[in-house]
């Protein structure tokens, strides 16, 4: 570094003609200047600069190692701008896990349109509803949904995720529309069973307050996919999240009910092990994730 700094200050200072330009421009002190170009010149055994108290001007070795400073220094920033955001072209291996069923229908879909902007870059996608060690098992990202434990992982929160009691307009049709979270023990709710999540029950905001309600009915299941295809084919209340429902809403399939009353959202994040010096590839499939996500369209069209 301090070898790159003396290049760097050698350049600025034969640019400008003057230490005190120079270092006003680096905002350091003209003196912090002079030392690191007679460092310079110490290292290299030859004299660069002549000083006078008026002017600075080349040596003939000056002038030649100028230029090959001034070289140097491009493509140092061209080697740095190949691999920063501003880059051309993204390469390597992308490593990435979402929960199963979310990444079925909202990454996947998206890993094959990335591919196809970034050919050079290889892509693993792992759908596993356990949380995935992202440090210990190599992954470069996780997409999650819910809210976040505390850890040393950073996120990006990506998009709102709401959960919303839902049903086929049939169902309503035949057994009425509950108008308060408190009617729902007179209809039939598709819940997750006690072994899967959701063991605090459905969630509510009543009267300023959140609670938690566990509604009963003739069907349960630990799979969240079966509970959607039940309550698709008019079996029952299912609280469901707003990215398995949000298409099926739009196109008149099902209803939500209780809107009033849901629960504040939480959110869909990009999870990765550190902020500093992510490679292209990761950066910019959360910039992807981020544009398309960022879109309610893409909510509320069919998955895929």
């Amino acid at each position: 570094m301090a070898k790159l700094k003396q290049l760097e200050s050698f350049v600025s200072v034969a640019a400008r003609g003057s230490l005190t330009a120079a270092a006003l421009a680096e905002g350091v002190a003209p003196a912090i200047m002079g030392r690191r170009l007679d460092a310079l010149e110490e290292r290299l055994g030859v004299k660069l600069l002549v000083r006078t108290t008026r002017r600075i001007t080349l040596t003939h070795e000056g002038s030649a190692f100028l230029e090959d400073c001034q070289r140097l220094l491009r493509e140092l920033a061209n080697a740095e701008a190949s691999v920063s955001a501003g880059g051309v072209k993204a390469s390597g291996h992308l490593r990435i896990t979402a929960p199963a069923g979310f990444g079925r229908r909202h990454v996947a879909p998206l890993v094959a349109r990335f591919h196809a902007h970034h050919a050079d870059v290889t892509i693993t996608l792992d759908l596993s509803d356990r949380v995935v060690d992202l440090g210990g098992e190599g992954f470069d990202c996780a997409v999650r949904v819910g809210d976040l434990p505390d850890s040393s992982l950073v996120s990006v929160r990506l998009a709102d995720n709401r959960r919303l009691c839902v049903a086929t307009p049939q169902y309503l049709l035949n057994r009425g529309t509950p108008q308060h979270p408190g009617e729902l023990a007179r209809f039939d709710c598709l819940s997750l069973s006690s072994e899967a999540s959701q063991t605090r029950g459905w969630a509510f905001r009543v009267g300023g307050e959140l609670v938690h309600l566990k509604p009963g009915g003739p069907l349960d299941c630990s799979d969240g996919q079966v509970l959607h295809d039940w309550c698709l084919a008019g079996y029952g209340i299912a609280w469901r999240s707003t990215w398995e429902v949000a298409s099926e809403i739009t196109a008149g399939r099902l209803v939500a009910v209780l809107e009033d009353f849901a629960a504040p959202a939480n959110g869909i994040y990009a999870v990765f092990p550190q902020r500093k010096h992510l490679p292209l590839r990761v950066r910019l499939w959360i910039d992807f994730l981020k544009h398309h996500y960022s879109q309610a369209e893409f909510w509320r069209s069919p998955p895929g």
